[in-house]
């Protein structure tokens, strides 16, 4: 699933490609994929100009305006394509949107999860999964985010994926943060010192920004809004490196579920408690 990197930079290269034009006509090819009564959904949307393309968490939003917000839940394999031109939809396309210099917006999404809905501001900030989202990890200082996680009992994988405590952190960025920062995955929050957590999204945010200027990481489906692949898969340290030798110590890397998700780790490196 895309995270908050790969979106970031699909939403600045839509923003280059599409703020000022307007958006003529909307094909809906899967029903499914349009959250809300498909007819006000296209109605909501033809005839608007695009103000603003930005992110919140791992939602990508785009502005018509001041108060109409589409907004693309990417879920596994969704992407959002600028074209310069018409398209012809393959059979993975569900959402174009035709423009009125000829070009066009394509959401394709290979498995269907995706969801694209219109809303108004205020539908907007009453969705709940909009409301609940934690705070943004690249606009909030280390000290804060720390502050939201001293004393807690949950594991500290768990909590980083929980998109109420922190938004945009998927299970790539959460490996590779707190390998970088010494802390294991399954170690609870109420075991590690504050400067401790500090210390953790200090890297949170480092990792967060390098992958940002790699174009994101590409493991299967992520391309930008240019179709183009990313590149932070070649700077991961230890996702997806189960059974390698870790660089700092040599010992070779573990691999288990946490939270439900598939971690990799170093024993040896990475700490249970201060």
């Amino acid at each position: 699933m895309p995270e908050l990197p790969e979106v970031e930079v699909i939403s600045r290269g839509l923003a280059k490609a599409l703020v000022g034009k307007t958006i003529e006509s909307v094909k809906i090819l899967n029903h499914g994929t349009v959250k809300m009564p498909w007819h006000v959904f296209a109605s909501r949307v033809a005839g608007c100009s695009v103000s603003r393309v930005h992110r919140r968490g791992k939602l990508l939003i785009m502005d018509l305006g001041e108060d109409l917000h589409v907004t693309f839940h990417l879920k596994m394999t969704g992407r959002v394509l600028a074209h310069e031109s018409a398209i012809s939809p393959d059979k993975h396309s569900r959402v174009v949107f035709g423009l009125t210099d000829g070009g066009s917006i394509e959401f394709h999404d290979t498995r269907k999860f995706g969801e694209v809905r219109a809303l108004s501001t205020s539908e907007l900030e009453e969705w709940s999964f909009y409301r609940k989202l934690g705070p943004e990890p690249l606009e909030t200082s280390a000290a804060d985010l720390a502050d939201i996680l001293v004393g807690r009992k949950a594991q500290m994988k768990g909590l980083l994926l929980n998109q109420s405590v922190v938004a945009g952190i998927g299970n790539i960025y959460a490996d590779e943060s707190l390998f970088r920062s010494g802390i294991h995955p399954k170690a609870k929050a109420s075991d590690l010192s504050k400067e401790t957590l500090e210390n953790l999204f200090v890297e949170v945010q480092k990792v967060l920004k390098q992958a940002i200027s790699e174009n994101g990481s590409s493991i299967r489906d992520y391309v930008d809004a240019g179709g183009d692949a990313g590149g932070f898969q070649n700077s991961f340290k230890v996702y997806g490196k189960k059974g390698e030798a870790c660089p700092n110590c040599g010992e070779t890397f573990e691999s288990g579920t946490v939270a439900g998700r598939g971690s990799t780790f170093c024993s040896n490196c990475q700490k249970m408690s201060d």
